[in-house]
Order: structure tokens, then sequence, then C-alpha cells
């Protein structure tokens, strides 16, 4: 993946007989990611190749779409497994992707080294960094208030822990 795409889905399967796809988002912005007249780049089996997207709709929460130049079952079908990608593009205000939280040092409001994010886990509204150091695994909410300044071209994080957050 180059450094300005991101994985933004997954083919899961072909939908019906006129080449659309079941995408499985992986990005908290599908709306966004998936509106028709978007531009995604699609890899798969060593191949990549630039489709706009044609038509959308939602069904419990996945997208369905239709790709220019993919006009059949068969055409769909054969993008079983592909990963979707497009440009990174601007986050709104105190947003950040996962992969530019990941290797931050976490440190509290002190200075006293807390540990390095390994994970994120959860949606966009109530993530949590998981966090290893030296009191083994800690999940800190990406809260207001906890995580009080980002800085993912430092790759540090200042937390604020309420009391027994690391006790739990």
């Amino acid at each position: 993946m180059g450094p300005d795409l991101l994985l933004v889905g997954r083919v899961a399967r072909a939908h019906g007989n006129k080449g659309q796809v079941i995408v499985n988002p992986e990005t908290d912005f599908a709306a966004e990611r998936f509106a028709v007249g978007n531009v995604l780049t699609v890899e798969h089996a060593g191949q990549t190749h630039e489709r706009r997207i044609a038509a959308v709709r939602f069904h419990d929460g996945r997208p369905i779409i239709a790709l220019d130049g993919v006009a059949t079952m068969n055409d769909a079908e054969a993008l079983a497994g592909a990963e979707l990608k497009m440009a990174a593009g601007v986050l709104p205000a105190n947003t950040f992707y996962r992969h530019d939280l990941v290797g931050c040092e976490v440190k509290d409001t002190a200075g006293r080294a807390i540990g390095r994010v390994t994970n994120v886990e959860g949606p966009m509204e109530q993530s949590r960094l998981v966090v290893t150091g030296a009191r083994g695994e800690l999940l800190i909410p990406m809260a207001e208030g906890i995580c009080v300044r980002v800085d993912t071209a430092a790759k540090t994080i200042v937390v604020d822990p309420p009391d027994g957050l690391f006790e739990l």
C-alpha cells in the first residue's frame, strides 16, 4: 500500500446480476468513502485498477456498490477479496487514522512513560488505545479529557487518566 492510499474496504462478494459488490468497510467514514463519483484503487490477484463508484446503497451498515467497468455478475464475482483503497484526504479536527496512532509513545501529564500504542480498538466514537508497557496491556479511551494531546508527527500521546483507570 502506498503511503498516500488507505485501505477503506474489502469486497465480500458479488450482489445480484448487474456487477454490484458487497463491501466490508475498513473505515469509520463509510458514507464519505463510498460516495458516487469517488475513485477507488482496486487491488486483487496482483493487479491494480482504478474504478469510479457508479452507484451505492447501504444495507446493514455495508455498502453495496457498482463500479465503472464491472458490469456482470462474473465480473463482480472475480473481485471477491479485493482490497479497495483511496487517497487519504483530510480528516475532521481531533480525528486520527489508526495507523498514525499505532507506535505512538504514551505518557501521562507529568511526563511518565506508560507504554506504546500497539492497536486501536472499537468504532471511531468509542475508540480505545491498546497500550503495552511496564504495567502490561492497558486500554485507554480516546476521549477528550483523557487524551489531552496527540501529536502523530512526533509519535506521542499525552494522557490525563481518571483515578482508577489503570487499576481496572
